[in-house]
């Protein structure tokens, strides 16, 4: 089964021969390898790019672990580019495999050389279009950047979205979407048989890669229980707003553990570099600046989440806001938690300041967009509850209520659009209705 990713093959079809490395970035199995080595070959090869100039080298796997030391994985590369009129097309995946080595040219100093070195080399190569794979964020460090001198272009690559699932989806149509929130987006899931393979999938991908991989790169050795833990906390209180200190708290009324709050921020931020977990900031839209912690996490597969918690909090609701929130990320939208402040007054008639949340503000370049997830409005009491905020802002941006039941898209009186949540994901233009 081969699921077109179409929205990142075209990325990179936009920037193919830019002089720029392109780097694409993701969780482990999101497809990234897929992508390069599968959709944008053939694509290359549909051009009249044959297989010859094509050089692919996958630094995860054994046999390539020679190339993982930098003078290496440089030597190679150069000597595959035989034909100095003709272009080479270089993709290096999981190029953070790559160590950093001393440089062997200035013994008895601290410097070193790795893969940005071998990169920055590779792009002085003007017959060179390279690209690379990464699954983590340091990769993309101010420093590293720096280094590259404005020469690096960045493309995510996500999980299935519920579109790209939807289209690959061989069974009723009808389960589409039950499937989704329960086993989420991650490619190989889906060529899965049965609840139990992709439950265990979803197990070993946490077990054997991701815990592994983090553990192995910051030099953790005995406190797996402790990050099972925190995912777990995390897991619970997906779309909850949260700090480091509520989840000391838990951790000492519910397992018992004694952790320091910015222990539990390091491995926070450690989940995030492995593009697990979202981070959203809370934002106030009338002062029109960043409120500092609590905020929000999303993980970037609800399959994942689900998984740490043996299948068991099914909440719908909360489910279907990490979906919604992770399409708007899909479409490259900056998003940030709303907090709308409005005057009242208390049942003695004394002024008070009510805080109001928007479940979503989305921004992307001069666009905005203020989204409320609202599993169901069965009544107008809750429907004035859910549109509280978005009545509040007060500005001229489109404001959206997405419920999970099938309805037609409507409009209320004060401009606010209704629209289910499979119309909303299924269709890019719903946004604009």
């Amino acid at each position: 089964m081969q699921i077109q990713r179409e929205r990142y093959l075209n990325k990179l079809i936009q920037r193919r021969e830019n002089g720029m490395v392109k780097v694409i970035t993701g969780i482990r199995r999101c497809g990234k390898s897929y992508l390069l080595f599968e959709l944008y070959h053939q694509y290359l090869n549909s051009t009249g790019v044959p297989d010859e100039n094509i050089i692919e080298l996958a630094l995860d796997e054994d046999e390539n672990a020679r190339y993982r030391n930098p003078l290496e994985l440089g030597q190679y590369i150069r000597g595959l580019l035989a034909d100095k009129s003709k272009m080479y097309y270089v993709f290096l995946d999981e190029i953070q495999k790559v160590a950093d080595i001393p440089n062997p040219y200035l013994p008895g100093t601290d410097e070193k050389i790795g893969f940005v070195d071998v990169l920055l080399g590779l792009m002085k190569i003007k017959n060179v279009d390279l690209y690379v794979t990464g699954s983590n964020s340091k990769m993309l460090s101010t420093d590293i950047l720096t280094e590259f001198r404005g020469r690096g272009d960045e493309i995510r690559i996500n999980p299935l979205s519920y579109q790209e699932f939807y289209s690959a989806y061989g069974d009723d149509k009808r389960n589409a979407w039950r499937d989704y929130f329960t086993f989420g987006g991650m490619p190989l899931v889906m060529s899965q048989k049965s609840a139990e393979d992709k439950s265990r999938y979803l197990h070993m991908l946490f077990d054997k890669i991701y815990l592994d991989d983090i553990m192995s790169r910051h030099s953790i050795s005995n406190e797996k229980p402790v990050l099972d833990d925190l995912l777990d906390i995390v897991s619970s209180s997906v779309g909850s707003l949260t700090n480091p200190s509520k989840i000391q708290k838990t951790f000492a009324s519910v397992k018992g553990t004694a952790i320091a709050d910015d222990t539990i921020s390091r491995y926070l931020d450690y989940f995030i570099d492995a593009f697990l977990l979202y981070k959203s900031k809370r934002y106030d839209v009338k002062g029109r600046k960043y409120i500092g912690s609590p905020m929000k996490y999303y993980y970037s597969d609800v399959g994942l989440r689900n998984a740490r918690l043996n299948f068991r909090q099914q909440e719908e609701n909360h489910i279907m806001e990490n979906i919604l929130y992770n399409e708007l990320r899909i479409r490259d939208f900056d998003v940030d938690v709303g907090i709308v402040t409005l005057n009242a007054r208390d049942e003695s008639g004394k002024s008070k300041r009510i805080r109001h949340e928007v479940d979503f503000v989305a921004n992307k370049g001069s666009q905005r967009y203020y989204i409320q997830s609202a599993f169901a409005i069965p009544d107008e009491d809750k429907r004035k509850q859910e549109t509280a905020s978005l009545n509040g802002i007060g500005d001229s941006f489109r404001k959206i209520v997405v419920v999970r039941e099938n309805i037609v898209p409507w409009h209320d009186n004060n401009g606010i659009l209704y629209v289910s949540i499979e119309d909303f994901l299924l269709d890019e233009r719903a946004i604009d209705m």
